[in-house]
């Protein structure tokens, strides 16, 4: 009975191109496009994917750039159109529905907005990091702070982190302070690795 009552071993992350095992906690992620989710990569898989250039089969390699845009006109008005119920939002280009899809943390995980695309065009025609995305694999990454707006371009895995970690931490009805503190040292992360998408440093 020992072997049934036990608790079971975590599961060995693997590869899931070549199935190789992935040692240590940190490496590459892929968009599985057909499941809509994100896939475990191996680095040599994931560097043949970059070198094929790989944007049209069913998976595509995260790439790893922070940019952001100082100059955004996203003000707080803007920003209360949405009716987005927290503080954070990501968008990106989902290929196979053909459109921005745009995603929010909360208790449940990552929520849809309901919102018509109509509603937050304006809001991406603002800044010029919405045209720099490239589909399934970046986001662009909103936060409205004190009266202000955050604005970064960042690889879309990321954002499903910040889901987890929103998911794990949330309390109450604003999340509780142990939410916002991993909130607010996840975007000191984003800022420390963003550069100025002109050129510059953030």
């Amino acid at each position: 009975m020992r072997r049934f009552t036990a608790p079971r071993p975590p599961r060995e992350e693997r590869c899931e191109l070549c199935a190789v095992p992935l040692a240590g906690t940190r490496h590459r992620h892929l968009v599985d496009t057909e499941q809509r989710a994100l896939a475990c990569a191996c680095d040599p898989c994931a560097q043949l994917l970059d070198r094929s250039g790989g944007t049209t089969g069913r998976f595509r390699t995260v790439p790893g750039r922070y940019l952001s845009d100082p100059g955004h006109q996203v003000d707080a008005q803007a920003w209360e159109r949405l009716r987005i119920p927290v503080s954070v939002a990501f968008f990106f280009r989902n290929s196979a529905l053909d459109r921005l899809v745009a995603l929010y943390p909360s208790p449940a995980g990552a929520t849809e907005s309901e919102l018509e695309p109509e509603s937050w065009q304006p809001l991406l025609a603002a800044t010029s990091l919405a045209g720099l995305l490239e589909p399934d694999v970046e986001a662009l990454l909103l936060r409205k702070h004190q009266d202000r707006v955050e604005c970064h371009l960042v690889p879309v895995d990321i954002c499903y982190e910040l889901v987890g970690r929103m998911r794990l931490r949330w309390q109450g009805f604003d999340g509780g302070a142990q939410a916002r503190a991993d909130l607010e040292a996840f975007f000191t992360h984003v800022r420390e690795r963003a550069r100025d998408h002109r050129g510059g440093r953030a």
